[in-house]
């Protein structure tokens, strides 16, 4: 039984409301929180990883699907905009995009459009979307397409990364999953750095273990670990902050009331 058979047959029941909802942004509701000051560390240990001006891409990663991946993307880029730099969150997962849901906006146009078309027929900046959380755009997936791997392997994709660093100080991939299709894979060598969501008590060894091996295949730079879905107690004493070589993240979710409470905005 492969690693994927084994994470359908043992993972726990979808959250189904973050599927219709999108990813709670706790760092936009409740800034002054533990948790979201969880975030801030993490954002302050990678942050010495981008001390080259030409670092700015990062991909955030997991093993497998429904392990957090979008939850630390997104609540990541608000704790980097808050820090007055330009940020873009682009939803680079074609197979199971949520970006769109969490911040409101429409999913008719996004990255996919943009890497099907020529340079000459589409205008990027109109398929991005301002936020409500100053200086912090987003770029949908756009349409989900039926070749997500060879649109991610593009060279189409590379030379938008590069004129996105141009406009950006800092860009996030919410990137697919690395041990389920090739997509992660393509996406990590695209970006300066990736850091791997690993959540306590669902991650397997195994599952892990595999996708380190997978990146490194494409010679990714993996930056860390972020471990969520965790309590002091179980971490050994330590609470959040760098140890043992891991970024560390409690982050686990929180009530319907924060994602229903938003008014829809962006394109219709």
């Amino acid at each position: 039984m492969g690693l994927f058979d084994r994470f359908k047959k043992n993972k726990t029941k979808l959250d189904e409301d973050s599927m219709k909802y999108g990813v709670a942004l706790i760092t936009r509701d409740d800034p002054k929180s533990g948790i979201s000051e969880q975030y801030r560390t993490i954002r302050t240990n990678l942050k010495f990883s981008f001390l080259d001006p030409n670092f700015k891409i990062l991909a955030i990663m997991s093993a497998l699907p429904s392990e957090g991946k979008s939850t630390v993307s997104a609540n990541l880029a608000i704790t980097w905009a808050e820090e007055k730099k330009r940020v873009l969150l682009v939803d680079a997962d074609l197979r199971r995009p949520t970006v769109h849901r969490t911040f409101h906006v429409s999913n008719r146009y996004g990255l996919s459009n943009i890497i099907t078309s020529s340079s000459r027929t589409v205008n990027i900046s109109e398929m991005i979307d301002k936020t409500e959380v100053e200086n912090l755009d987003v770029l949908t997936s756009g349409p989900i397409p039926p070749n997500p791997a060879e649109l991610l392997g593009s060279d189409r994709l590379s030379q938008l990364l590069d004129f996105l660093k141009e406009k950006y100080d800092f860009i996030i991939l919410d990137a697919p999953p690395v041990d389920t299709v090739t997509d992660g894979q393509i996406v990590a060598a695209r970006a300066d750095g990736v850091a791997l969501v690993v959540p306590q008590g669902i991650a397997t060894k195994d599952a892990v273990t595999s996708a380190v091996k997978l990146l490194k295949q494409v010679n990714a730079n993996i930056l860390g670990v972020i471990m969520n879905r965790f309590t002091a107690q179980k971490a050994s004493g330590y609470y959040g902050g760098y140890y043992g070589g891991y970024y560390a993240s409690s982050y686990y979710g929180s009530s319907d009331s924060s994602r229903r409470g938003s008014k829809k905005r962006g394109r219709k």
